[in-house]
Order: C-alpha cells, then sequence, then structure tokens
C-alpha cells in the first residue's frame, strides 16, 4: 500500500470541504470517516459507536438484524427506508413494541450523529459529540410520540428539528446547572419538577410531601434578598434552626395523617434538603450511559442485549398495507402541487427571501444585508409568507380532506410545513450544484 496513502485522502476530504463549502453545499453530506449504511437491514439493526469524540464504527444488534430481516421476508414488494419508519411507527402506536423503538433508535442514528456535531460547533466547549448524541438519542420515544406520519412522512426532518430542541434545552440546563449552586438551583425549580426528581429518586409518597414542605420553608426562611442567586452557600446554623422551627409549626396543618408529625431537627431539615438537591441534579441533569457500553462488573453484555427476543410481526398486513402506501404518496404528491402552486403565487420578493432563507440557508441579518432590508423587516416577511403558505394548505386540506383546522391541527401542519420547506430548497439546492 502506498505509504502516503491516508494523507492524501485527508488532503484530498480537505479540498473537497472546500469546494462543497464555496458551493453553499452542507459539509456534514462529505465524510470519508463515516461509511454510509447500505441496505434496509444495515440502517435499521446497526448503530454508530464512538472512539473518544468521533465516529468509530457501525454495531450490530443481532436481534434486530432477524427482525428486519424476517419483514422483508414477508413483504412482497420492496420498499424504501421511509416506508419502515412509518411502519415501526404505527407498531409503536399500535402496541408500544420495544422492537419499534430500537428499530427507529437505528434508523435516525446518522441524523442525531449529524446534529449533534452541528450544535456543538454552535455550542463550543459546553458539550460533546457524544454526549449531545446521547441526549437526542435518548428523546426518541418522544419523537415517536409527537410524530404524525398522517401529515408528514419523513420521519428524518422532524427528527432533526426535535433533536436540536432537545440538545438546546439540555445545554441550556446544563450551563444554569454549571453557575447555580445546589442552594440556588433549589430557589428556581418549580414544585413539578422537584416532585418529578423526588419519584424518579424512589421516593414514596408521604416521604415526598415532608420533602415539600421542607423545600417550601428552606425558600421562605432563606431568601435571595441581597444575595447573589446562582452563587448561594451553604445556609448557616440559625437558618436551620429557622427552618426547622417553621416547619414543625406548618406540618401541623399541611402534612396529611399519613405523614409522620414528629418533631424535625434542624439535622433533620438540612438532610432532607440535601437530598432534595441530588435528587433535582439527577433529574433534570442524568448521566448517559452509552446503550453498547458493558453491565458494570462484567466484560461481556451491554443495554441491547435485554430487548425482548420475540419475532412476531404480525401486524405487518394489517397495520401498513401496499395500498395504504399509495394512498399516501398519492396525498404527498397533491400537497406538494398545493405548496408549489403557492410559491408560484408569491411576489417576486417573496419567492426570493424564500430561496435564500431555506436553500442558501443565510441568517435573517446575511439576508436584510443582501437584499438591503431591515433584519425585522425580513423576519415579519418570512412569517407573512410561511402565514400564506399554510392557509392555502389548510384551505385545501378543509376541502378535499374535510380537516377541521383545530389549533393542534394548525401546530401539526406548521411544523410540517416547515419540514416541507427545507426539503424542497435543500432538493433543489443539491439539483442545481450536482
Amino acid at each position: 500500500m502506498n505509504p502516503n496513502y491516508y494523507t492524501d485522502k485527508q488532503n484530498y476530504a480537505n479540498r473537497l470541504k472546500l469546494i462543497t463549502k464555496s458551493l453553499n453545499l452542507k459539509p456534514l453530506y462529505i465524510n470519508f470517516f463515516m461509511q454510509p449504511r447500505q441496505g434496509i437491514i444495515e440502517i435499521f439493526s446497526t448503530f454508530l459507536l464512538f472512539d473518544a469524540d468521533r465516529f468509530s464504527t457501525w454495531a450490530t444488534d443481532a436481534k434486530l438484524r432477524r427482525s428486519i430481516k424476517y419483514c422483508l421476508e414477508q413483504s412482497p414488494q420492496t420498499q424504501t427506508d421511509r416506508f419502515w419508519a412509518v411502519y415501526w411507527h404505527k407498531i409503536w402506536q399500535a402496541e408500544s413494541n420495544p422492537f419499534a423503538v430500537a428499530h427507529i433508535s437505528a434508523y435516525l442514528q446518522e441524523v442525531c450523529y449529524w446534529t449533534a456535531k452541528k450544535m456543538t460547533l454552535n455550542f463550543k466547549s459546553q458539550c460533546s459529540i457524544a454526549d449531545c448524541f446521547q441526549i437526542a438519542i435518548a428523546r426518541v420515544p418522544k419523537i415517536l410520540k409527537n410524530f404524525n406520519s398522517e401529515i408528514g412522512s419523513n420521519l428524518k426532518s422532524y427528527a432533526e428539528l426535535a433533536f436540536e430542541g432537545f440538545i438546546k434545552d439540555s445545554l441550556r440546563l446544563h450551563h444554569e446547572a454549571d453557575i447555580c449552586s445546589d442552594w440556588s438551583l433549589l430557589h428556581k425549580i418549580s414544585r413539578k419538577r422537584l416532585i418529578g426528581a423526588l419519584t424518579n429518586g424512589g421516593y414514596n409518597s408521604q416521604i415526598i410531601e415532608s420533602y415539600l414542605l421542607a423545600w417550601e420553608c428552606f425558600k421562605e426562611i432563606y431568601t435571595t434578598e441581597g444575595k447573589k442567586t446562582r452563587a448561594l452557600n451553604k445556609p448557616g446554623t440559625s437558618t436551620w434552626q429557622s427552618i426547622a422551627d417553621l416547619y414543625n409549626v406548618q406540618q401541623l396543618s399541611q402534612l396529611s395523617q399519613l405523614t409522620s408529625t414528629s418533631k424535625a431537627t434542624p439535622e433533620n431539615l438540612e438532610k432532607w434538603i440535601s437530598a432534595c438537591c441530588v435528587a433535582a441534579r439527577n433529574y433534570l441533569f442524568p448521566k448517559m450511559v452509552s446503550v453498547d457500553a458493558t453491565f458494570t462488573g462484567q466484560e461481556t453484555g451491554n443495554l441491547l442485549d435485554v430487548l425482548p427476543a420475540s419475532e412476531e410481526t404480525s401486524l405487518l398486513m394489517k397495520v401498513i398495507t401496499q395500498e395504504e402506501y399509495i394512498d399516501r404518496h398519492n396525498l404527498q404528491v397533491k400537497l406538494t402541487q398545493v405548496l408549489t402552486d403557492a410559491i408560484a403565487e408569491l411576489d417576486t420578493q417573496s419567492q426570493q427571501l424564500l430561496q435564500v432563507y431555506y436553500e442558501q440557508q443565510l441568517t435573517q441579518q446575511q439576508i436584510a444585508e443582501k437584499l438591503e432590508m431591515k433584519q425585522y423587516t425580513v423576519s415579519r416577511r418570512l412569517t407573512s409568507i410561511k402565514r400564506a403558505l399554510l392557509l392555502a394548505l389548510t384551505q385545501w386540506s378543509t376541502n378535499n380532506m374535510h380537516i377541521n383546522p383545530t389549533s393542534n391541527v394548525l401546530d401539526a401542519v406548521s411544523k410540517s410545513l416547515e419540514e416541507w420547506l427545507k426539503n424542497y430548497y435543500g432538493h433543489t439546492n443539491y439539483l442545481a450544484n450536482n
């Protein structure tokens, strides 16, 4: 082998990335170090492994491989990965099948990785790619719950937007936690989240009731007036005594009969409040554990091994038939025609705004400079344009699908519209540069 092989390969990769950047292509499509998966079986049965903070290889789960292979053998016709993504989504909706979550998690590995990588570039030094990846991929069940395959069949595009939101929220919370002491965190956490944290910590209802009252007394006595909220120190001995005194007065009227109302000491209150601190941090910022990591104290075996061994897929023809697939495809064609016609009816400047925003992926400030407009004008125009497209879409749906445009429907259609615009202009950009 040529000793300069790897150096030449790296130089070629760098040159190609530079070319794609000058053509305004997303560099995430060019990467020699992540081999794209080939075929439906690999896409729905393999998982990304990290080496430090970089892609290492694809790991195959034998149970998932047998599952998807069995499905393909039972399917009368060749289907696309989108078809199988929708199929597993419907399986999950019908029976919360753990195999469905695992297959969808495998399917979304690439989009999750690239989203995580993009977010680490935008929020430098806050979190590694591997950490962001774990934050996002753990939310797959929530994506399955919120995704509506009747409105849009592109699960990857929907997941990309969702992953971005999950990672941003997590980074914001982590940043808040990093600059907050335990005592400050208890001033910021809501009652609902603290209940969730204590429940997640395994405490029973009576203990939670006592801890919540202790927390309320802590906040009332240990106020933040004149103190830096983010850097509250541990309360002193006299403060703990005051918290205990208030707790002993209020427990008689606020605790239920099932909860112990024995007199609490300052030591009790400090112990309870400290337990609240630990529970809150563990609940809000849980430690990430890779599904391919071995169990503690064992050399072999991982979390993927505990997936149920069932290979039954009896809902294959019942949940998604070929007729449903054809109907969905025809509906997508009609909706695409409705939107492209609506875009064609827009004025030239509005069409240009959509093109530079979604195809060229310029920021609103960059668009304002390019078109010699104010940034707030660009924002308002884009909102107005999307409102017009949403109106055209809902009117067609009302007239042809007899769908009542409720607030929930409008919210779902609005998200699908954003997904469609990204795909439409992204595809236009790809064709123009290839």
